[in-house]
């Protein structure tokens, strides 16, 4: 399993900090883009989260939705996340790491894939192809959600990951390299973001009818939907 540095440092009980958070700016937009997807969802959906970390976001959205099932590269997160999710008896959270997701290795196809909190970025991956194929986990009508920072939170983003830094979870933030929505820390840690031009051209390249869509000036989302 392909290890990263969200598997290696910035996991569990740490991942778990990263979100207690001082700044309202910030928590407001844990908020919205929750609620932008909740307010999506029907109670009868199976919903998939790609990047799942502990369940945060898992736990906020169970209400509206039938199963929601999480997948995260981290065996610590996951062991760490069974727990903050024994109340919420639709949820699974299973170790597995999103490049070599497939349809087989769950119980039924998805009416939603979830790929939130920036986490194209975060995994890695080739976003033309991986968008192709997470297109193949939905069902016929079915979506893909991925969400990523609006230009507008910069300077909000910048404050929360200097929270982090101060808090020992990041390394100090490299403020000569941090800049167009690229965040730089001297540890080697590097956040970057997708434009709205790139996920609008991301969508493009699927094949499928797409929207880019931008929520309370703190999140881009990208949503995709598979047609009939």
């Amino acid at each position: 399993m392909k290890k990263n540095y969200y598997s290696k440092n910035l996991n569990a009980k740490r991942l778990y900090e990263v979100y207690q958070t001082k700044y309202p700016h910030v928590k407001a937009y844990f908020e919205s883009e929750i609620s932008f997807v909740k307010n999506g969802l029907c109670t009868l959906d199976h919903v998939l989260e790609l990047g799942a970390g502990y369940g945060r976001i898992m736990k906020e959205l169970a209400p509206s939705c039938k199963t929601i099932y999480g997948i995260d590269i981290s065996e610590d997160n996951v062991a760490f996340g069974r727990e903050y999710l024994k109340d919420v008896p639709n949820s699974k959270l299973t170790v597995m790491d999103a490049h070599q997701i497939t349809l087989e290795a769950f119980e039924v196809p998805f009416q939603a894939v979830l790929c939130l909190q920036n986490a194209l970025s975060s995994m890695k991956v080739e976003p033309f192809s991986y968008v192709k194929k997470i297109m193949t986990l939905l069902s016929p009508g079915g979506r893909v959600w991925i969400s990523t920072y609006s230009p507008k939170f910069w300077s909000h983003r910048l404050l929360w990951f200097q929270e982090q830094a101060e808090k020992g979870l990041l390394g100090e933030i490299d403020m000569e390299q941090t800049k167009d929505g690229t965040i730089v820390c001297k540890d080697g840690f590097r956040a970057i973001t997708h434009s709205q031009k790139q996920l609008a051209e991301i969508g493009e390249a699927s094949g499928y009818p797409y929207e880019v869509k931008e929520v309370d000036e703190s999140s881009s989302f990208l949503l995709i939907t598979k047609g009939l």
